[in-house]
């Protein structure tokens, strides 16, 4: 499903996914380095998606490996329904193989979110349609079980769960989350009892998985969560819905908090009342070491907050943003923080040239400072355009991430940045 130029005004609303043509190139390491305008910096394309093989249009992020390798999806190319790529680092630079295919039909297909390593260590995400149903799935994939030399040697793809597009969702966003016992949690965009969406939990069970409806949103508790969840150290979850709330329109962040012999409960941590102090948060959450929470909207000109834990009640702070815009250039990609607590992320459609940024948020003398480390480039020929996803960021300070579009194909781009 690749938008035109003028969609990405605002993260679309995913449809049924089309096939894109394969071609040429299935291995392509990186071609492009830019200076950035902060000096010394400087960003590299990774690899430029060509449409083919390798796949096209890439909304997710990447996953990074203990040995700084990279995993990510492209929701086109391929087979047709898009791919699961690697990103090998090796001492000559970065080497490209796409790991799986997906074909559609009963096949997931469709991947908007990324992957994440599940406690075996495979790769385990979602995409938005395939499946039995055609109404999304979540899925695993396997490394072969004996080690080849050759790059391309294909991974094992299982869909653990079909949704049926009822009372147990449909269209899966956003990535998925493990808790300690290896149950894995996530959200669907809409379906459910109401309609606007569920959080599902799958239980591994007698070699299978069981998937269960912990929370139904019903728009005045939230609508339409395009987030993944997570935990914080009590095992209550978080998240965002893009839409819903105490006004209905504009959005909220959600706890959900599991009581014995009851079930999950949903609290209010806030809801978005107009586009003053923020509205449509896509992204999802990111705690730190204290229990903030911080978030960013995509409408209302893009706001970063941070919620606040205070005697069971919870404190709302703008850190970025005037709020009240009608241009949506915030982050749609959940935000990162590093060991100083300075938060990193990229917007869609900010920067000098309106094809987005990636920007750091420094956390000073109980203040914050917004600096815009990158800008991409009107063409994005060279370095991509419009960053849906968040970032990674490596032990060595070095970010990485992707764009939906642009690139030497027009087709995205994995890129990293090197403060």
């Amino acid at each position: 499903m690749k938008m035109p130029n003028s969609a990405h005004k605002t993260k679309p609303i995913p449809r049924a996914w089309e096939a894109i043509p394969q071609s040429a190139g299935t291995i392509i390491c990186a071609l492009a380095l830019l200076a950035s305008t902060a000096g010394a910096q400087t960003l590299t394309v990774l690899h430029n998606f060509s449409g083919g093989a390798d796949g096209a249009n890439p909304y997710a992020g990447v996953t990074l490996d203990s040995r700084g390798n990279l995993y990510g999806t492209t929701a086109n190319g391929g087979n047709g329904g898009g791919v699961v790529y690697k990103l090998t680092h090796t001492n000559s630079g970065w080497t490209f193989a796409p790991l799986y295919n997906f074909g559609g039909g009963h096949d997931a297909a469709v991947p908007y979110a990324g992957v994440v390593f599940g406690p075996d260590g495979s790769l385990y995400g979602t995409t938005y349609a395939g499946g039995t149903y055609d109404q999304g799935a979540v899925f695993n994939l396997k490394p072969p079980v004996h080690i080849s030399p050759n790059p391309l040697a294909p991974w094992t793809e299982k869909v653990l769960y079909s949704f049926r597009g009822g009372t147990d969702g449909v269209n899966p966003y956003a990535a998925v989350t493990f808790d300690a016992a290896g149950n894995l949690y996530g959200t669907t965009s809409g379906g459910g009892r109401y309609g606007p969406g569920t959080v599902f939990e799958l239980s591994p069970s007698a070699g299978g998985w069981t998937e269960s409806v912990i929370y139904n949103f019903s728009g005045p508790n939230g609508a339409l969560p395009y987030s993944n969840v997570i935990f914080d150290n009590a095992g209550n979850l978080y998240g965002t819905t893009l839409q819903g709330g105490s006004d209905g329109r504009f959005g909220a962040v959600y706890e959900l908090t599991y009581l014995t012999g009851v079930g999950w409960a949903e609290s209010f941590l806030y809801s978005f009342t107009d586009p003053s102090d923020g509205a449509s948060p896509y992204a999802g959450l990111t705690r730190d070491a204290s229990g903030h929470l911080y978030g960013a909207t995509a409408d209302g000109s893009g706001v970063i907050f941070e919620l606040t834990p205070f005697n069971g009640a919870w404190s709302y702070s703008s850190l970025y943003g005037s709020g009240g815009g009608i241009e949506p250039c915030g982050a749609l990609g959940s935000l990162v923080i590093d060991a100083a607590g300075n938060l990193y992320g990229a917007t869609t459609c900010d920067g000098a040239n309106g094809t987005g940024s990636i920007f750091r948020m420094t956390h000073i003398s109980g203040g914050w400072t917004y600096t815009t480390l990158y800008s991409f480039s009107f063409t994005g020929r060279n370095d991509g355009t419009y960053p849906e996803a968040g970032v990674a960021l490596d032990a060595n300070g070095n970010l990485y991430g992707t764009t939906i579009e642009g690139g030497a194909y027009g087709n995205g781009v994995v890129w990293e940045f090197t403060p």
